[in-house]
């Protein structure tokens, strides 16, 4: 008895309660573990550019290999926040109400919908690659790499929507530092795996999508053992379930905004390579590649502060404390207008100083530098706009 008791003390220790207290402690002490989640994602996604754009002799090639697959990556990463940025707010609502078991009937909706679509995107993607590839702007130079990056990567779709789809469920239910950790695990195993399987295996580009199938493997199985365990508020299972069209729908009008951002930057990357193949080459298309990566850098401080205020908003919404759902999309606008004010400064005076994170070739420098400084001229705007999707 005295262990559960302990057990109950910190798990209660962890959670954040939504509804009390000031405001803007409740959006930091949610956004600063899920700054720290989002940096380790960051790691998580760009160590293997970091890694491939240094291969001797073929890093560049490599590293334009890598963009073209990001459409893809990309679109994945849209089908996840379908259903996870849209099925978490609405369950927030329901905590709010205290509705617990609306709430856990919209999270195993969720996770249904994330593992059948993560099952089609799998044998789509194996099946079609080679043509999207080529459409995406893939030479015959560049298409092996890619090629053979996506191939593993796609085996692993099924745990990234694991991952990033459920991981908002465990942040809606107040455990900021669970839904962290889940990146923290991934995050870690990549670092680790991607030079043990590139450079001391021999395996290349290969061998950084094994690193990162085996990393989503891990973050994964962290997400449902918590969800699944005895310390969630919600647990996440399939007794007796059946698919609710209804829910379903409201999960998807909910997740829309935020698949429509994802699915048009995976449409403007295939313009890009595409373009950029025809008029520049080979080259060009690796400087896409790392000015998305630096793009990457600076939207992840500003996009888990818009994170980190979503559950407090809606779980003060389905409460009907309309006073407390405004200080949040106050303070949350405001914190991220002067964060995007000051990396938008800091990228227009050292602007080669990210560039070098990825490659160092003197020619993508030289093409990478005036492009930076064009491509980041808007970034302030970026805190109204993930403000705004945030609230609606």
């Amino acid at each position: 008895m005295a262990l559960h008791g302990s057990d109950d003390r910190h798990t209660q220790a962890q959670q954040v309660d939504f509804s009390t207290g000031s405001v803007r402690r409740n959006v930091l002490a949610v956004a600063a573990p899920m700054l720290v989640a989002q940096v380790l994602n960051l790691l998580y996604n760009i160590v293997d550019r970091i890694y491939i754009g240094k291969i001797p002799g073929e890093g560049t090639l490599a590293l334009a290999g890598l963009g073209l697959c990001f459409p893809v990556i990309t679109l994945i990463t849209a089908f996840a926040n379908l259903f996870g940025v849209g099925g978490a707010p609405l369950c927030s609502i329901a905590r709010g109400r205290q509705d617990l078991a609306g709430a856990q009937k919209i999270m195993a909706n969720a996770y249904f919908m994330l593992l059948a679509t993560g099952v089609l995107l799998t044998g789509a993607g194996l099946v079609f690659h080679r043509p999207l590839l080529y459409l995406f702007g893939a030479s015959g130079d560049t298409y092996p790499y890619a090629s053979a990056y996506l191939t593993i990567y796609l085996l692993g779709t099924v745990f990234v929507m694991t991952s990033l789809g459920l991981n908002p469920y465990i942040n809606s239910q107040g455990f900021a530092r669970v839904g962290m950790l889940t990146v923290l695990v991934g995050a870690v195993a990549n670092i680790l795996l991607d030079p043990l399987f590139i450079y001391a295996f021999g395996m290349g580009v290969r061998g950084a999508a094994v690193a990162t199938v085996l990393s989503q493997a891990l973050s994964a199985l962290w997400v449902l053992r918590f969800l699944t365990g005895p310390r969630a508020e919600l647990r996440l299972h399939f007794r007796g379930f059946r698919p609710d069209g209804g829910c379903i729908r409201r999960i998807i009008a909910l997740g829309t905004s935020s698949f429509v951002m994802s699915f048009t930057d995976s449409l403007v990357q295939v313009a890009c390579n595409a373009t950029l193949k025809t008029f520049g080459g080979d080259l060009y298309v690796s400087v896409m590649t790392v000015i998305n990566s630096v793009r990457q850098i600076a939207q992840t401080p500003v996009m888990a502060l818009s994170d980190g205020a979503s559950p407090i908003i809606s779980y003060n919404y389905g409460a009907r404390q309309v006073p407390r759902v405004r200080q949040a999309i106050r303070f949350m606008t405001q914190l991220g207008f002067g964060y995007t004010l000051a990396i938008w400064g800091l990228i227009s005076l050292f602007p080669g100083v990210f560039i070098r994170i990825f490659n160092h070739e003197p020619d993508l420098l030289a093409a990478a530098v005036p492009s930076l400084h064009s491509y980041f001229f808007g970034v302030v705007m970026m805190a109204f706009q993930l403000a705004g999707q945030s609230v609606f």
